[in-house]
């Protein structure tokens, strides 16, 4: 049972405390047993049974859970720099994607690329993530847009999950935008993704949750309520990029279908900070989207004093938030939503986990919960956030061993 000493400041993250308490513990120390968490206090408080294990000095450094990054489109075809100087040029998201570019320019590259390609890919940059501390990462299909292409990112997810130490958590996200070739037949669209698609991933457990994006250019609330409506009655969970380019009604729609997130929400309304409070839904916050975009920032003073959790997550795509520095993300999160650090942490761990139905076992480093942690080079966790270095975290501890 080894057990990590000399702790300067642990950040335990309980499940259910409110966002603003951390738990952070001065002087601390942590033991597990092979993947599980055994024990977490003050260092002179060490039970004897943990006094003759093997031991790990922290050198008086910040230990936190392992981060978790729960809004990514992790697979995908191709990038798309230049849209990002068209950008910078004054033309808009709504612009790019009515010129040919957009999620539409992702979906031709990730239709062209071949599963083996696609999954190189993108087990590379796990690999630089889990560099970061992040150790559990949801991820979208959507960039297929068809059949065999939505099902080939799906796989990608499924081959990864089993080979790579990082967590995936596979989000179905056909209703992302309509693909060229059903732009006259919108219906027929989401027939497959209702008759076909939908039943055929949950049959296969391709997929966890199943989105949807309510956005001018993409879907409406009626077209998202029946998509969604449908995944839920085949078991899947429900998510919704919502509000993020203009008030749409997707936190009211969210908290009417009882989702477990609410995504984006950069435009929400009153009225949907209010119903998101009464569903319990996550409301996930985006902040390199915002970011990239020049596009307002999630109300999270607002959405947190009305009692909704607020998550910190990437976004990471090729074109809206080409970043998976989610500790970049948090340190946004601070300065351009008035996030504490101890509220962005609880955003991006156990908050972050209740956005992926998974607060019971991991975004805790409590007794109980999984062995998941970050060693991270700064004395505290207000250090961490406002001294921002490429990459602070020194060790990752993952299912109990070290990476």
């Amino acid at each position: 049972m080894p057990v990590l000493h000399n702790i300067a400041q642990l950040a335990t993250c309980p499940r259910g405390n409110p966002q603003n308490d951390a738990g952070l513990i001065a002087n601390a120390a942590i033991a597990w047993e092979e993947d599980i968490i055994r024990w977490v206090g003050h260092a002179p408080d060490l039970p004897p049974e943990f006094r003759n294990e093997p031991s790990i000095d922290c050198e008086q450094r910040l230990v936190i859970p392992g981060l978790i990054d729960c809004h990514t489109h992790l697979c995908f075809g191709g990038w798309r720099g230049d849209e990002f100087a068209l950008r910078i040029a004054g033309a808009t998201y709504q612009e790019i994607a009515e010129a040919g570019g957009g999620i539409n320019s992702t979906v031709t590259a990730t239709r062209a690329a071949s599963l083996g390609q696609l999954r190189r890919k993108a087990a590379t940059i796990l690999d630089r993530m889990l560099e970061l501390g992040i150790t559990t990462v949801e991820c979208k299909s959507g960039y297929g847009l068809d059949l065999a292409n939505e099902l080939k990112q799906l796989e990608v997810y499924r081959q990864l999950n089993q080979a790579h130490v990082v967590d995936l958590i596979p989000t179905f996200l056909g209703a992302h935008v309509v693909p060229k070739e059903h732009t006259g037949s919108r219906d027929r669209y989401i027939d497959l993704l209702c008759n076909e698609l939908i039943p055929m991933i949950a049959r296969e457990n391709l997929a966890l949750f199943c989105d949807a994006f309510i956005e001018d250019g993409a879907f409406t609330g009626s077209e998202a309520r029946r998509i969604l409506s449908c995944a839920a009655s085949h078991g899947l969970g429900i998510k919704i990029h919502a509000d993020q380019l203009s008030t749409g009604g997707g936190a009211e729609l969210a908290a009417e279908l009882r989702a477990v997130s609410a995504e984006h929400l950069e435009y929400i309304s009153d009225e949907g900070i209010e119903a998101l409070a009464q569903s319990g839904t996550v409301a996930v916050s985006l902040p390199l989207a915002s970011c990239y975009l020049d596009e307002a920032y999630i109300p999270a003073r607002k959405l947190i004093s009305a009692g909704v959790p607020v998550a910190v997550a990437t976004d990471f795509n090729p074109g809206s938030a080409p970043s998976f520095h989610l500790p970049l993300a948090m340190t946004l999160a601070c300065i351009h939503q008035r996030m504490t650090p101890e509220e962005v942490l609880n955003g991006v761990t156990t908050v972050a986990a209740r956005a992926v139905c998974a607060d019971d076992r991991i975004g805790s480093l409590l007794p109980g919960f999984r062995a998941d942690l970050a060693l991270i080079d700064a004395p505290s966790l207000n250090h961490w956030l406002y001294h921002f270095v490429p990459n602070a975290c020194l060790k990752v501890l993952k299912n109990g061993k070290w990476i």
